[in-house]
């Protein structure tokens, strides 16, 4: 009986009760332990059933599991991609009562996967482009809510699937600093020189492994997150200047911006003494435009490039509608329940595990497009279905979390201690429950 353990968490489960925190994480019994792909990390991590749900349990000092846990809290707050905190387990002793390391409990993401498993056998430059495009603009948004990472590589990074791109969540934020007069010039280079050196040597580790296709330049894909970065950064930040003649290019800015998925909470505008000249310059919201978008007209909540093809499908959807609705939330619904739906309950149950169904449907418009430029025709979309899952699908690994029954019954431990929760409780996001 541990009687020191203390739990900080965001939100009740009396399965964390139920973790053998007695026993060292390396010598966890099988039945606690869930397999899946991880990262490179310098402290020890691993995937564990947690009430149904898979968690990561990281064990680390009882202060960096603390600091990380606010911290992963105020960039949920943001609405920064990261992983959502679940606890911090304290006061750990063994059956001895000699001490073991703290643990930082966060929820596995799912349908995310580490950048090494984000490809079979070798790493090819296209993949490794849209990573670290991915990475880029997950870098852009932490520095433009005032946050430096000062740890920033593939490593520390999940990605999932987003309608042929990648998007990127933040892991491991350790290290990091949330500064609410924003940052530095010299901070963010700081964190964009990490990244660029961090990346070129995890590409040289996989070119050392025989993980890299021939003759790609690990260098030049390191190099590609500095242009990436600072093309997306001066487009969110930089002063315009032009003739009070050309106004229509402040509509072009923001259309840019909302092009590129991010919103504009106000503009700041001045003019010259003479009138004849009109400076503009933004103040960004965040990435979110399409997603956001989405979830008004359909509670849809997906990645912002997959919320951009679907709503384009919906747009379609809506032209060639013979009907005059005033309200287009009305067409949203109607495609909603005549396009969306049909497709993602036609997928059988057992193939549902392999992709996230807005990355599925996704997937079946460019499958339809493909079929009919092959025979020169409009396909039918229930033909562009059977082909997609025999042909496509049925041949994917399963990039889900999926857990079978517990093979032993779990029995709750009695442990006298404390359980306090954090003052501003996380939602459950019942979605991350298998």
């Amino acid at each position: 009986m541990q009687d020191s353990l203390r739990i900080t968490a965001s939100t009740v489960d009396p399965g964390l009760l139920a973790l053998p925190w007695s026993t060292s994480l390396a010598k966890w019994p099988s039945e606690h332990i869930v397999s899946l792909p991880k990262g490179l990390s310098r402290h020890l991590v691993r995937f564990a059933d947690l009430s149904g749900r898979v968690v990561a349990v990281k064990e680390t000092t009882a202060a960096m599991a603390q600091r990380e846990y606010d911290m992963l809290g105020n960039l949920a707050r943001l609405d920064v991609p990261c992983v959502a905190r679940v606890a911090v387990i304290a006061g750990r002793t063994d059956s001895a009562g000699a001490p073991l390391p703290a643990a930082l409990v966060t929820s596995h993401l799912r349908f995310s996967m580490p950048y090494r498993a984000l490809f079979t056998r070798v790493l090819r430059p296209d993949t490794a482009t849209r990573l670290v495009d991915a990475l880029a603009l997950l870098l852009v948004r932490l520095h433009n809510v005032g946050f430096y990472w000062g740890d920033v590589s593939l490593s520390n990074t999940l990605f999932r699937r987003d309608a042929g791109a990648f998007a990127a969540y933040l892991v491991d934020a350790e290290t990091g600093e949330l500064h609410e007069e924003g940052l530095t010039d010299g901070q963010r280079a700081y964190d964009l020189d990490l990244a660029r050196t961090n990346i070129a040597g995890e590409i040289m580790d996989l070119a050392a492994g025989g993980r890299l296709e021939h003759g790609v330049d690990a260098v030049a894909i390191a190099d590609g997150i500095v242009s990436s970065y600072r093309s997306l950064w001066a487009e969110l930040t930089a002063q315009e200047s032009f003739s009070a003649a050309e106004t229509w290019r402040i509509t072009e800015r923001v259309e840019r911006l909302n092009a590129l998925g991010f919103d504009i909470d106000e503009m700041s505008m001045s003019t010259t003494a003479d009138g004849t000249v009109v400076e503009i310059q933004p103040k960004v919201v965040d990435a979110g435009h399409h997603q956001r978008r989405l979830i008004r007209l359909t509670g849809l909540d997906v990645e912002e490039n997959q919320a951009r093809r679907l709503l384009n499908d919906l747009d379609e959807f809506r032209a060639r509608s013979t009907k005059q609705w005033a309200d287009e939330e009305m067409y949203a619904h109607e495609w909603l329940t005549r396009v969306f739906e049909p497709v993602v309950r036609a997928i059988p149950y057992d193939l549902r595990a392999k992709l996230e169904p807005a990355e599925v449907f996704h997937q079946v418009l460019e499958h339809r497009w493909y079929l009919s430029q092959a025979q020169g025709r409009s396909v039918a979309l229930a033909e562009v279905l059977t082909s997609y899952i025999n042909d496509v699908l049925r041949h994917r690994r399963d990039e889900a979390t999926i857990m079978g029954p517990p093979t032993e019954t779990m029995s709750l431990p009695v442990i006298t201690g404390t359980l306090s929760l954090a003052e501003d409780e996380d939602e459950v996001d019942w979605r991350d429950l298998v």
